[in-house]
């Protein structure tokens, strides 16, 4: 399928591994023009030239840096001559008990994984509306419908995305003129942060690698992990022609983990 987005501009957050870097080869591989970001430039260079060889025709520009940064969120989307689509991703806060965590532990997550990507959407939209075309995916967790009590930082703070997300987007100035915005909720995925996750888990426990994984794995009705590639191919649909009248939406990707009807 064609989803009708070839020449288009991206801004991809967090594009150098894992689910963001997911997104970006299938963006490239429908033809996108895309500006990456991550923290590490040397590794945003080295997938800054896998992606062009995905399509010699497509150019991708790099800036690193921080995205909670207002300064580079400003490099980024100077280094992008329109912005069409944007893919917000940012690492989460860690894990931990709410009894130890103070204010500044609050404003970081809040800063990282809200007011970094709400600050994003805002510069973008306008532009969009007035171009007819928009699409914002933003990566945020799928602890967002099941909370996990250790996460309290990111529950709070991408369930306060979630919750701007559902007014913004429905707004007529922007789903009247073809700018969609929507959640991408991700379960377990076979990604860096994961593995270490798994290994800190046995390390607390005694347990072997092996034994965490697949305890972990008995939760979730697919039976493995998802791989980035099938993240990024459900973020490229989400930015398609095809997906114009879904707004507004937290699409989860886990496996069947999540238990609930709604």
């Amino acid at each position: 399928m064609d989803f009708g987005i070839r020449g288009r501009w991206a801004v991809v957050c967090a594009a150098s591994q894992g689910l963001g870097k997911g997104c970006a080869i299938a963006l490239a591989r429908e033809g996108v023009n895309l500006v990456i970001n991550s923290r590490r430039q040397e590794t945003l260079d080295a997938v800054a030239r896998e992606l062009r060889a995905l399509d010699p025709a497509i150019e991708v520009r790099s800036v690193a840096g921080d995205i909670g940064d207002p300064a580079i969120r400003e490099a980024v989307l100077s280094a992008c001559p329109q912005v069409d689509i944007l893919i917000n991703n940012n690492g989460g806060p860690p894990p931990g008990d709410f009894r130890d965590w103070n204010r500044d532990d609050w404003m970081a997550a809040l800063d990282a994984n809200m007011l970094a990507p709400i600050a994003l959407i805002q510069a973008c939209v306008d532009g969009m509306a007035e171009r007819s075309f928009g699409r914002i995916v933003n990566i945020t967790s799928s602890a967002v419908k099941a909370p996990i009590d250790v996460l309290g930082l990111s529950n709070g703070a991408r369930s306060g995305l979630t919750g701007f997300v559902a007014g913004t987007s429905r707004q007529s100035s922007l789903a009247s003129r073809n700018v969609t915005i929507n959640n991408l909720l991700p379960g377990a995925f076979d990604t860096q942060r994961l593995r270490g996750g798994i290994d800190k888990a046995a390390t607390n426990s005694g347990r072997t690698h092996d034994e965490v994984a697949q305890s972990r794995l008995a939760a979730i009705p697919a039976g493995r992990f998802g791989t980035p590639g099938e993240f990024g191919e459900v973020c490229a649909f989400l930015c398609s022609q095809q997906a114009a009248y879904l707004i507004g939406q937290n699409v989860l990707l886990d496996g069947g983990a999540y238990p609930g009807t709604f």
